[in-house]
Parts: structure tokens; C-alpha cells; sequence
């Protein structure tokens, strides 16, 4: 734990944890609270109760009991109203997600852990390739992300489920079984089950599918850089309102370049955890190389041509606001570097909506 952090640069006193009950994240919570305690850290357990089965809340009242045992603070949360009846597995993922961050940044906790293991790993390389992933898709689950202003941190990408059930064996802490884990209606629980005979049938072990997708997640983070630096080089950035870039320079950039750039600048400014599907980003690109192209909307942004440049802004719903001459000229008078910039109209409504913050 404690290389992992130091990696990182994560200096937080108060880190959370999601923890199910499961095997994997029981051994995640408990091993950060060993390793909080050497540091004068502190550890929350946060348990997210779906409701989906009638057993759920035994199970949580079971890790309510483990944290109380090991001195660790607990909370539990609750998926109330009702569930879709179809894409229950995604949903249930959103929902665990949006109310760990909820607490979390009611609490202000900003970073969050989570007990993936190598077999996931493994599990989401396959899963992703047979989706026609590329390479940020290849890469698999990051050590480190950011989601809707928290720090998603995963520690035990290192770790082998069987390590990590040994460990609570050792200490005599039993975990529960979700019984999903042997549902095959689901897709990665028959990429689970056929990863033996990969294994037997090829040689393709989880632990040579983990070292793949951290190759790739190498390749991704210089992508990503190069991205940040084009970005940084060639796009002006309007005070939170929006984006612009040439037209030209945008037409002299690699293909795989206009479409990270695009992607990373329509997540800033629609304000997404996700870019845009990869069919419509394509499909915004040659648009965008099109002589006629007037305007379109993708990922809550609208992109626009003016004045030989592309511009995006975060898109307006229901009924907007008129933007007023008079309302204008005395946001002007308080910010006067925008007196003599031609400025397409709807930035400047979302400059005057910002304050230009």
C-alpha cells in the first residue's frame, strides 16, 4: 500500500473505501486501515445496499459488524426507488458509483478505493477487445482515475483474488459470496469461466492478459499527454464558457489526434464522467472537415464554425435567456480583455451566465 501511494503522490489523511462484503473489498478496506494506522491515516468503509435481493441488507449489516470489530468508521447507503427491469448489472454500477461519490464529496473525501484485483483486469481486457476496443479501451482498469471530482483509486491491480481470500483467512475474517458471480447470463461471468482453458488451451494467463493492458495503459498516458499539449499549445480556453481552435491547425493534426482532442474537450465542457461514442465523434470529425458544416450538438456541447475557427460550448436547454446589448457592454466594463474580441453570440451568453468565473 504504502509504494502505492507514494507512486501516486496521494497525501490524503481520509481515504473511502467501497466495501461489499465480498472477498476482494473486505481485504482492500482492511489493508488500508493496517496501512492508514502506520501513517496516521484514517480509513471510512462506505457499503452501497442495491436492494436486489432479499439478503443484501444481512450482508451489510455483516460488514457494519467487521468495521465495528477493526475500529473502522462505516456507513451504509441505499439504492432507493425503483429498478430497471432491464441492464439491471449497469445500472446497479451507476447507481454504486453516484452515491459513494455523493458521500464522499458531502464528506469531503476525494479519493475513493476500490477492491479490483488481476482477475478483473484480465477479465476487462477480454471484455473490451470483444467490444472492438482500441487502446484506451485495451488499457483496462487504471490505478488511478478521476470521476465526477474524485480521485477512483485501485490498489490491488497487483493482486490475485487467491492472495487476497489468503489474507482473510489468515486473520479469520469470513466474506460473503455474491451469488451473481455465477450468474452466465452476465458476459464477464463466461469470460470468468473460460479463462481457465485460455490458460490450459494457449498459455494466455489473467496474468499475461494484466501485463497487456498495462503495456497499453503506457501507450495510452503518452497519447494522453501528447493530447494535453496539443491542447494546451492550440486551444484557447474561454473562462469555463467553452473552447476554440483554428480550423486550420485542426485540419493539419493526425486522425487519432483531432479525435482524443475533440473527445477530452467535449467531456471538459459538457461536464461528463465519458466522451461521446466513438461513431459519433467520427462522425462530428468529418463533419467538421466539411465545407458546408453549420453547427451541430454532441455530449451536451454545441459545435459551431466562426470566424475560420471551431468553437464549443456547453449547450443551452429549454428556453435560454435573450442576450441584452446593455448586458453586454457592462459585463465588458467589468472585464475589459473582452472589449475588442469578436465573439460568436452563444459564448458570450455563457460568458455573461459564467460572470467570466
Amino acid at each position: 500500500m504504502q509504494r502505492f501511494f507514494e507512486k501516486y503522490q496521494i497525501d490524503d489523511k481520509v481515504v473511502a473505501a467501497g466495501v461489499s462484503g465480498g472477498a476482494d473489498s473486505l481485504a482492500l478496506v482492511l489493508r488500508l486501515h493496517e496501512w492508514a494506522t502506520s501513517c496516521g491515516r484514517r480509513v471510512v468503509a462506505l457499503t452501497v445496499d442495491h436492494g436486489l435481493r432479499p439478503e443484501s441488507f444481512q450482508e451489510a449489516q455483516y460488514v457494519a459488524e467487521v468495521m465495528r470489530g477493526y475500529g473502522i468508521e462505516h456507513h451504509l447507503l441505499c439504492w432507493e426507488g425503483a429498478k430497471p427491469v432491464h441492464g439491471i448489472e449497469e445500472a446497479a454500477r451507476e447507481a454504486r458509483y453516484r452515491l459513494l461519490a455523493e458521500w464522499c464529496l458531502a464528506n469531503r473525501v476525494r479519493v475513493l478505493a476500490t477492491g479490483h484485483h488481476r482477475r478483473d483486469q484480465a477479465e476487462t481486457f477480454l471484455l473490451r477487445l470483444i467490444r472492438g476496443s482500441g487502446v484506451y479501451g485495451l488499457s483496462g482498469i487504471l490505478p488511478v482515475s478521476e470521476r465526477g471530482g474524485l480521485m477512483i483509486i485501485r490498489p490491488q491491480l497487483d493482486k490475485t483474488p487467491e492472495e487476497l481470500r489468503a489474507y482473510l483467512t489468515e486473520r479469520g475474517v469470513r466474506w460473503v459470496e455474491d451469488p451473481s458471480n455465477r450468474n452466465d447470463d452476465f458476459l464477464r461471468v463466461k469470460i470468468r469461466q473460460f479463462l481457465p482453458v485460455l490458460e490450459k488451451e494457449l498459455g494466455l494467463s489473467e496474468a499475461r492478459l494484466a501485463k497487456t493492458a498495462a503495456v497499453l495503459s503506457e501507450t495510452r498516458a503518452f497519447v494522453e499527454s501528447e493530447v494535453q499539449a496539443r491542447i494546451s499549445a492550440g486551444v484557447r480556453v474561454w473562462n469555463g464558457a467553452g473552447f476554440s481552435f483554428k480550423m486550420s491547425l485542426f485540419a493539419s493534426w493526425p486522425e487519432e489526434m483531432k479525435f482524443r482532442v475533440l473527445a477530452e474537450l467535449l467531456r471538459r465542457c459538457g461536464q461528463r464522467d465519458y466522451i461521446p461514442e466513438a461513431a459519433e465523434l467520427k462522425r462530428l470529425m468529418i463533419m467538421l472537415s466539411e465545407r458546408s458544416f453549420k453547427g451541430c450538438t454532441l455530449g451536451g456541447c454545441e459545435i459551431f464554425p466562426f470566424r475560420q475557427q471551431i468553437w464549443i460550448v456547453s449547450e443551452t436547454l429549454g428556453r435560454s435567456s435573450v442576450l441584452l446589448k446593455k448586458d453586454w457592454e457592462a459585463f465588458v466594463n467589468a472585464h475589459p480583455e473582452y472589449a475588442h474580441v469578436d465573439l460568436p453570440y452563444k459564448l458570450r451568453r455563457k460568458l455573461l451566465q459564467a460572470g467570466a468565473a
